[in-house]
């Protein structure tokens, strides 16, 4: 099939993004030998901080290989009609848009996920294993793919025989049904991920009476905050890297901690961190993030019926019967650059609310056991602690360790 200027269009951003990715990747990797700062100069030993950049050079290796052959694949694909021959499938066994549009989605899912399969399979029984993070059985590791592609099958699948049913029923203002209908599942996932997705991959208990439990509820009353849902998670049976997160609004509102969090850190220092994601709460980061990610997808929904009918977009892809199906993935793939932008945007500001956070922390319980707590945090989980700025500034939600021990000792 003859090549259109959209299909060229979508090469350049592919192979643009990807060199983007990769010249990022090469300067944070020039500063993994680089010198501690004097305030972290306690979180590695000598043989320790080999041992973290040991860890960053085999990630980083690891990405090299992984993300040139995803690049090579994806361009193979479009060039060869890899696409067309997808539609090709589908149209075989269906005609009804609907159906079409899921066999296509579910064929492209499927072989995505089992071309990615070794890579992750590699990643999580070498690398990880390796520098003594994994814990995920073998038994596990396909068990959790598994309930993966099942709720991909469940909910995607849902969502987007919904979305083209809205699209049938209302012509071009299926954007706004679009976008209620994905505002409500967006709601229901942050008022309810923890207690219905959650218990799917990991057992939560109730954190057990004692001293813990008493300092955390005594901190949570002083500062206002109700809380009667304090869990552990059983995240050691697939890493040692540990973890805290606040979850929910209203009465549904957790604070989740993981087991291996409570086996690194002291209650104080467990107190501190869980301050900082109070602070998040406090601040109305969380539904500040919400309505932004509400405001994104209506965006991108509008712009995206503005071209779902042109021709054009399906043809880019390769696929020479215009479709719904083909053109939404043509439209994501020529929408990316906005997307990497917007992306920007977000996490320099998820950037500013740690630093919130953070002094939420301090203000309103310590700042020592915040700074010990986090250097324990990054020691244990080998973290960088000497990234590129211009890595920082793409792709870090969160500051780097050294920014947040200066700002909590300002």
């Amino acid at each position: 099939m003859e090549k259109t200027l959209l299909f060229y269009v979508i090469l350049i951003i592919l192979i643009v993004q990807y060199l983007v990715h990769q010249l990022l990747e090469y300067l944070n990797a020039k500063r993994f030998g680089a010198n501690l700062p004097m305030e972290l100069s306690d979180v590695f030993e000598e043989e320790e901080y080999r041992k973290s950049q040991q860890y960053k050079q085999a990630n980083y290796r690891f990405g090299l290989i992984s993300d040139g052959f995803s690049l090579a694949v994806t361009i193979c694909f479009l060039w060869f009609g890899g696409f067309g021959w997808i539609d090709g499938i589908t149209r075989s066994i269906t005609e009804s848009p609907i159906p079409m549009a899921l066999v296509f989605f579910g064929l492209i899912t499927l072989g995505s996920t089992l071309l990615g399969l070794p890579f992750s399979y590699y990643r999580t029984f070498v690398i990880e294993e390796e520098y003594g993070f994994n814990k995920t059985s073998r038994k596990l590791f396909f068990m959790d793919k598994l309930k993966g592609g099942l709720l991909t099958v469940v909910l995607g699948g849902g969502l987007l025989a919904l979305f083209m049913v809205f699209l049938q029923w209302t012509g071009h203002n299926f954007w706004i049904y679009t976008w209620a209908m994905i505002g409500t599942v967006i709601l229901f996932v942050n008022l309810f991920y923890s207690r219905l997705i959650v218990p799917l991959f990991n057992k939560q208990t109730p954190l057990k009476e004692g001293s813990l439990k008493k300092a955390i509820e005594g901190y949570a009353q002083k500062v206002g905050f109700e809380l009667k849902n304090i869990f552990v998670i059983d995240g050691s049976k697939r890493s040692t890297k540990a973890n805290a997160y606040f979850s929910g609004l209203g009465r549904e509102k957790r604070i989740t901690l993981f087991d291996t969090l409570i086996d690194d850190l002291s209650e104080e220092e467990i107190v501190a961190v869980l301050a900082h994601e109070v602070g998040h709460y406090k601040k109305k980061h969380i539904v500040f993030n919400l309505m932004v990610s509400l405001a994104l997808t209506g965006f991108t929904l509008y712009v995206l019926s503005l071209f779902i009918n042109h021709p054009e977009i399906s043809l880019a892809i390769g696929v020479s019967t215009p479709s719904f199906h083909a053109a939404l993935v043509g439209f994501a793939l020529l929408y990316s650059p906005i997307s990497e932008i917007t992306g920007l945007a977000m996490n320099y500001l998820s950037r500013k609310f740690e630093f919130q956070a953070d002094d939420f922390a301090k203000n309103t319980f310590a700042a020592t056991p915040l700074v010990t707590s986090l250097k324990k945090l990054s020691k244990n989980n080998l973290s960088n602690l000497t990234p590129h700025p211009a890595y920082v500034f793409v792709h870090y939600s969160h500051p780097p360790l050294i920014e947040r021990i200066r700002n909590l000792k300002a």
